[in-house]
This record gives structure tokens, C-alpha cells and sequence, in this order.
């Protein structure tokens, strides 16, 4: 059973977190809500639909400053027990630095794993309504591309004509096993053309060892023929940028997907590493900013407390950030680049730990 003060705690944690994040929801609202209006100014739409897609927006953008709204939280929650002296009451009572610590560190991570498992594969349910909607009044609409179990699958519209291409394997800027059909504005079929590999490095595609055949099954065959679309290996390539618009198991999904093409796994992988480590991050920023709170002078004003909190996450999130530069830029594993700065802040965390009773 829960002690009396465990509860009180708990309690007192989870309404200052819900005061915090509302605050921040807020802010995100107000701030997108300007964001969305400019980007329908010159469409004849209803007001309402730039209030629904920054409430599909929201939930996306809370999660990213989540850490923050967790250092922040633990930073109020001592800050009223300070006020009210019941941070000597509860010492006198034998109750040291590092049981508190202790309480709220096991409190995050339980709420960072609801988190990472309810919470975010929600919010990528947001997020990808959020862009479909969007993409509908975007003025790159007529194409899409999706990567499957059976290879990359393209829809494109160019030159008053529909091409569906597919391709079984991706090198770079290298396309294998092409075959593409393609239609007119009517989707009435007029020629099929079927390469064993493509130069996609630009929007000219270069196939090789090229056969094309009319409606009427007359076939020509060309050692190489430049065929024009919307894409690039660069555009191929960035075809999952917004990986936050998926959901835990679409994530592994595409992953398998990318394995079986041949595709690079580097970004989905990192991304599926930020996601596994995002509780012990909430709860290392909470230990954190308990240390902090522990060892500043007691008549400190509020602000200090709060600039030097938004200081330091903003130095964690640079290290992070430039970590996972590295990964991506692999010169470093994806573990590494996802684990290193958690690691490097817990053990300057462990050095703050050693004489926290001592405070």
C-alpha cells in the first residue's frame, strides 16, 4: 500500500504536471492557430478547419517538449513544498533527499511508458490525419509514394499524364526492376515501360535496358531512355521525413519494409531508439531538476530557478541533438547516438547524487 506521503506526492506531481502541460498546450494552440490561418489565407475554406488541424497538430508538438514540461513540473512541485515548509517537516520526519527523488524518478517512468505506448502512437494518429488533410490544399498533391513489403510504389502526374511505377530494390540513386504504367487524363492506358535499372539523381530519369509497349502490345526495346517525373533520389529518399506521423508497430512495419528493398534503416531505426529511450529521458530530466532544486539557496527567486532549469535543457538538448547528427550522418551507431547523451547526464547526475542528503 501507498504511505500517506507517497500519495500526497503523487497527488501533488501529477496536478502540477496537468497545470504545466496545460499551460504549454495553450501556448502551442495559440501559436499554431497563426500558423494555420497564414497557410489557408488564399483559400476559400471555413474557419474551422485551421482550429482542427492544430488540435490534430498539438498533441505532436506537446510530445517533443515533453522532457521540458517535466523539468519544469519538478522544479513548482518543490518550489511548494519550499513555500510551505513541508520540505523540513517531511526531513524531520526521516524522510531524506533521495527517497523524494526516488518517488518522483519512478513516477516519471511509469508516465513515460503510458507515454510511449498510449500517448504517442495517439498522437502519430493525430499527426497523420493532420497531413492528409493539409497535403489536400498542398500544391504537391498529384503525387505520392509509399515503400511496401513489395517494393517502392509511386503515383505521379506529369505532362497531363498518370504514371504508377514501382521498383523491387533502392540504391541511392539507383532504381532496380522498374515497371511503370502509364495513363492519360482519362486513366486510359497508353504505354508500359519495364527497365531492369534507373539514374533517379534527378527528376530525368535515366532506365536502362528499357521495353515499351503500347495499348495495342507493340513493343519497342532501348538501351537507355530519359523519362521524366516528379522525383528524385532526394525526394525518394525523404519519403518517411515526418516519421512522427507513425505509430510504434507502422514503425516496425516500415522498417521491414525498408529491409526488404534495400532502403536505409538509419532514420526509422534512430527514430524507433528515441521513442524506446523517451521514459528514462522524462525521468533523467526529472532527477535533474530535483538535484537542481536540492541544492540552490531556499530565498532564491523563482525566475533563477526557472532560467537555470530552461538553461540546462536547453544544453541537453544540443548534446542530443548533435549525437544524433552523428548517427544519422553515420559516424556513430544509431545505439550510440540515441544512448550516449543519456548516459553522459546520468553519470553527472550520479555525482550529484553521492551527498544529496547532505542538503
Amino acid at each position: 500500500m501507498f504511505k500517506i506521503y507517497q500519495k500526497y506526492f503523487i497527488n501533488s506531481f501529477l496536478t502540477t504536471l496537468g497545470k504545466i502541460s496545460l499551460v504549454f498546450l495553450v501556448l502551442i494552440f495559440i501559436l499554431n492557430i497563426f500558423e494555420e490561418i497564414n497557410f489557408f489565407k488564399d483559400e476559400n475554406v471555413n474557419f474551422y478547419l485551421p482550429l482542427l488541424l492544430t488540435f490534430l497538430n498539438s498533441s505532436s508538438i506537446f510530445y517533443d517538449i515533453l522532457p521540458f514540461t517535466f523539468l519544469i513540473t519538478t522544479q513548482f512541485f518543490f518550489i511548494n513544498l519550499i513555500e510551505k515548509n513541508e520540505l523540513i517537516l517531511l526531513k524531520n520526519y526521516g524522510l531524506n533527499n533521495f527517497k523524494i527523488i526516488n518517488i518522483l524518478s519512478l513516477i516519471s517512468l511509469v508516465l513515460g511508458i503510458f507515454v510511449i505506448t498510449i500517448f504517442y502512437n495517439l498522437s502519430a494518429n493525430m499527426k497523420f490525419l493532420y497531413l492528409d488533410l493539409k497535403n489536400n490544399y498542398a500544391t504537391d498533391n498529384k503525387y505520392l509514394a509509399v515503400i511496401t513489403e513489395n517494393g517502392l510504389w509511386i503515383k505521379d502526374e506529369i505532362n497531363q499524364k498518370t504514371n504508377i511505377i514501382s521498383a523491387n530494390n533502392i540504391q541511392k540513386d539507383k532504381l532496380t526492376d522498374i515497371e511503370i504504367t502509364q495513363f492519360d487524363q482519362n486513366f486510359n492506358l497508353t504505354k508500359t515501360f519495364s527497365s531492369k535499372e534507373a539514374d533517379v539523381s534527378s527528376n530525368t530519369w535515366i532506365l536502362i535496358d528499357v521495353k515499351v509497349s503500347n495499348s495495342s502490345n507493340n513493343s519497342n526495346f532501348y538501351e537507355q531512355l530519359n523519362f521524366e517525373t516528379n522525383f528524385n533520389s532526394t525526394k525518394i529518399n525523404n519519403l518517411y521525413s515526418n516519421l512522427s506521423s507513425l505509430s510504434l508497430w507502422e514503425l516496425r512495419k516500415l522498417k521491414k519494409n525498408y529491409k526488404k528493398t534495400g532502403y536505409s534503416l538509419k532514420d526509422v531505426s534512430l527514430h524507433i531508439q528515441k521513442i524506446y529511450a523517451y521514459p528514462i529521458y522524462l525521468t533523467i530530466m526529472t532527477i535533474l531538476s530535483s538535484i537542481i532544486m536540492l541544492n540552490i539557496k531556499i530565498n532564491r527567486p523563482k525566475i533563477f530557478n526557472l532560467i537555470l532549469g530552461i538553461l540546462i535543457s536547453v544544453i541537453i538538448y544540443y548534446i542530443s541533438y548533435f549525437f544524433v547528427i552523428l548517427g544519422s550522418n553515420e559516424k556513430i551507431s544509431i545505439l550510440a547516438s540515441v544512448w550516449a547523451p543519456l548516459v553522459i547526464i546520468m553519470l553527472v547526475i550520479s555525482i550529484g547524487l553521492v551527498r544529496i542528503n547532505e542538503k
